[in-house]
């Protein structure tokens, strides 16, 4: 006989927490099913592990500027086998701890791959289990791309477990996680290219910071390739061949390894969508603007899972999952829908790049009458104090109201000064506010009243 759940949450990560402890704190009964590891992507195989690797990274860049400091300092090597250890320290015991805190609420948890076996039930291990309400909180998967050969790219989840580290690499791709890697490989003494498709890396961010950290990029060694097309990937006596067309010409390199840098998509390929009742194209579930499955109403959508709205990251499925613990318990009522537009996002390179709100075309498709103010601040004081080799701020000003529509930093202490462009424009903190507001000197902080 199937039991019967209030709610069942698939997916054990940032997305499936929220809605699985709110329901439980409105009395109702709750599953979770994990079919990888409780705590999600994040945790186990992405922001948290991966972090541990770009704090390397960045050490040796300063150990690389050590002599500007008037430091003799030598480098001896990266032990990258005892650097995939310590970062082990960093997740071992999270699944088992994860799974504990939902248990300790009286949620009922399983482990296993669930898929949909009709509208209102899901089958997991062999038995079925009955739900009022669901959420989809599966997490990503790696993206594959229809070339010949892909199959030999290794993963972002292969690398944070590589047990040696190659001598040299190629990422198909250059978005996120290959320039975040690819700066952690360089530094470590690794040959690193890229090959992106798109005119420029992280085709969705700033051109201009773009450009500044693609310069810098190259400048410690990593060669990119952008309005390349992949050809084929070829298995070799010591490793592999890539073959790319490039200005109309075949080209062919090879590396000890090859990996996949095209990004990530929804993992709900296997959850039997069309048995539910769920539209969706391929690996985007048609929802609507309270994150709720358009053909099926007790279904609902958060976190990487969800490709219709929001961008990958930790805090916004964090963000989605008490959206929808909100919605699922209040159907009848007030609904609450998701705001993505002041949403700060990160890349860790070194130096790191991070953005907010809009971008100069963004605006101007929007009709939005702004000012823009752009800085190259690799000379001011702040960059040559830390020895900065790229230091970048641009900041989208609107004319009417002076409120901030946007900001694209790159430079040391760029994630940290982010937060405080996506506070003012949370909540209508003007431009002329925030060069008047006094900071303590000499902090990153302190540029902002010249960078608006």
């Amino acid at each position: 006989m199937s039991k019967e759940y209030d709610l069942i949450v698939l997916g054990a990560g940032n997305a499936g927490f929220a809605p699985a402890g709110m329901a439980k704190e409105a009395g109702q009964s709750v599953l979770v099913i994990e079919g990888q590891d409780f705590g999600g992507v994040c945790a186990i195989r992405g922001c948290v592990p991966k972090k541990v690797l770009v704090a390397a990274s960045e050490t040796l860049q300063h150990i690389a500027s050590a002599s500007e400091h008037k430091i003799d300092a030598q480098f001896n090597g990266l032990d990258w086998a005892a650097l995939i250890e310590r970062k082990e320290t960093f997740i071992e015991g999270v699944p088992d701890m994860m799974e504990g805190s939902l248990k300790n609420r009286d949620i009922d948890t399983i482990a296993g791959r669930a898929k949909f076996s009709g509208p209102d039930e899901v089958e997991v291990n062999g038995e079925t289990y009955v739900g009022k309400k669901f959420v989809i909180a599966t997490g990503s998967t790696n993206r594959e791309l229809p070339i010949p050969g892909f199959q030999h790219c290794i993963t972002s989840d292969d690398i944070l477990n590589l047990p040696e580290r190659p001598g040299s690499i190629v990422f198909i791709g250059a978005g996120v996680i290959a320039l975040e890697f690819g700066h952690v490989f360089v530094r470590a003494g690794s040959e690193v290219t890229l090959l992106e498709v798109a005119p420029q890396p992280l085709p969705m961010l700033d051109e201009d910071a773009v450009a500044a950290l693609t310069k810098e990029s190259q400048r410690i060694g990593i060669d990119i390739r952008t309005a390349v097309s992949t050809k084929l990937i070829e298995k070799t006596a010591d490793g592999y061949a890539v073959t790319f067309e490039e200005n109309g010409k075949d080209v062919t390199i090879t590396a000890e390894v090859v990996a996949n840098g095209a990004g990530r998509i929804a993992d709900v390929a296997d959850l039997n969508l069309e048995t539910a009742g769920i539209d969706h194209d391929r690996h985007v579930i048609a929802i609507d603007e309270n994150l709720r499955s358009v053909s099926n109403p007790n279904i609902y959508v958060a976190g990487d899972a969800n490709a219709a709205s929001g961008p990958q990251l930790s805090p916004v499925a964090t963000y989605e999952g008490r959206i929808v613990g909100h919605n699922l318990l209040n159907e009848g009522a007030e609904q609450k829908t998701a705001d993505y537009s002041k949403m700060p996002n990160c890349v860790f390179t070194t130096p790191q790049l991070a953005s907010v709100g809009l971008k100069e075309d963004q605006a101007e498709a929007a009709g939005i009458k702004f000012s823009v103010k752009s800085n190259d601040m690799i000379e001011w004081r702040s960059a040559k104090t830390y020895v900065e080799n790229a230091a970048f701020a641009k900041v989208l000003v609107e004319d009417d109201t002076g409120k901030i529509l946007g900001a694209h930093l790159l430079g040391h202490g760029a994630p940290e000064t982010i937060h405080l462009f996506a506070f003012a424009m949370t909540y209508g903190v003007t431009a002329e506010q925030l060069s008047t507001t006094v900071y303590a000197y000499p902090t990153f902080m302190s540029d902002i009243k010249f960078l608006v």
